[in-house]
């Protein structure tokens, strides 16, 4: 495609296109995001849900399949996240993005050796600490996105962010087409970030009857639920969503400590490990110690419906927009189509331009 937008975004990364495939975690692994970056995007290798070697593995299966810059998302809150900086400036990863604020120490670290620090953040205040700190980028997600998300619409969250900071500020919530893009592009931002709209592709590897599950769904059918991990999270309001909505405080609890169980069994992690990254996270998110404990249904729950395909016993994160979107493109499809649309959009807007003072 010969179609181009240049923005911040790509001129910092070297991409083609200021399109950002987010790290959603049991979704973006190494087809995702190598389709992505092979389409010119910005494909992020999630993290979250691997462990120190997995994620080796993983970044070594993305490199095979692309020669393109690609992202990897990490968890700052967790014991090992400097040994996946590590690990991350030794592969030659371009860009690293946070769930959390990093510390500023990685920010340093990452930023010595080449590679791009793009936090993504829910606040303009958060956004002016992250810069200040040295970031290179933000993703700023307005209510609309899913997983853990915020309550103030991205129309508003956005120009908010970009009148706060001086450095590239990427969309998040809400955005599937060119029309998004080219409006995003309007009021300022680099580039757009989707997560629902990248699950939704022939490349995704989320089950065939779970895409479809999204695709049945219509506008009104997300929640933002706080039974799933004690934050507020956006997933489709399915029957298991409906009960855990309408369960005590006990059974969420009960729930949690047994798919703790499961994620030590998973991630061959310590318990000395999880009571320790437990402790960060307390401190980063200001969380009660009940809520950390159910934060351990969120990898198990979502495991069971995006890679199970068990739609009655996990959890489909969702932005609203899977009530918008009805076809299963192929990455290079989607990115070509999305580019050529907000060009075109773009170009239309000067027919509203006078030009003719005399009849101004």
């Amino acid at each position: 495609m010969t179609a181009r937008l240049k923005t911040p975004l790509t001129e910092l990364v070297g991409i083609e296109h200021p399109i950002v495939q987010t790290g959603m975690g049991w979704v973006a692994g190494p087809g995702l995001v190598a389709a992505t970056a092979n389409a010119g995007g910005l494909g992020i290798l999630a993290s979250a849900t691997m462990n120190l070697d997995e994620l080796e593995v993983a970044i070594a299966k993305t490199k095979a399949k692309t020669d393109k810059p690609f992202g990897v998302n990490i968890r700052a809150d967790l014991s090992d996240a400097p040994d996946r900086v590590e690990l991350m400036i030794r592969e030659g990863v371009k860009v690293a993005s946070f769930a959390l604020a990093p510390k500023k120490e990685l920010i340093a670290r990452l930023k010595d050796n080449g590679v791009v620090v793009m936090p993504s953040i829910g606040a303009a205040k958060h956004a002016v600490k992250v810069a200040s700190w040295g970031a290179d980028a933000v993703i700023v997600q307005g209510g609309e996105g899913g997983g853990h998300t915020g309550s103030v619409a991205t129309t508003l969250l956005l120009p908010s962010v970009l009148d706060a900071v001086d450095i590239p500020v990427v969309a998040g919530g809400g955005f599937f087409d060119g029309r998004g893009l080219a409006a995003a592009l309007s009021y300022g931002a680099a580039g757009v970030a989707m997560g629902t709209r990248f699950l939704l592709t022939q490349d995704s590897s989320v089950p065939d009857s779970v895409k479809q599950e999204y695709l049945s769904r219509g506008l009104q059918d997300t929640i933002v639920s706080t039974k799933v991990d004690g934050m507020p999270h956006r997933v489709l309001n399915t029957e298991l969503v409906d009960k855990l909505e309408h369960s005590g405080r006990y059974r969420g609890l009960t729930a949690a400590v047994a798919n703790a169980f499961k994620f030590k069994g998973m991630t061959g992690m310590k318990w000395s490990t999880m009571v320790k990254d437990g402790i960060g996270m307390r401190k980063q998110k200001d969380l009660t110690w009940s809520q950390v404990v159910m934060a351990a249904n969120t990898p198990m729950l979502l495991k069971a419906g995006l890679v199970e395909g068990n739609t009655h016993a996990g959890v489909l994160a969702s932005g609203q927009v899977a009530g918008i979107i009805d076809d299963l493109p192929t990455v290079e499809d989607l990115i070509d189509r999305i580019i050529i649309d907000a060009i075109a959009r773009i170009d239309s807007l000067a027919a509203y331009r006078v030009t003719d003072t005399a009849t101004a």
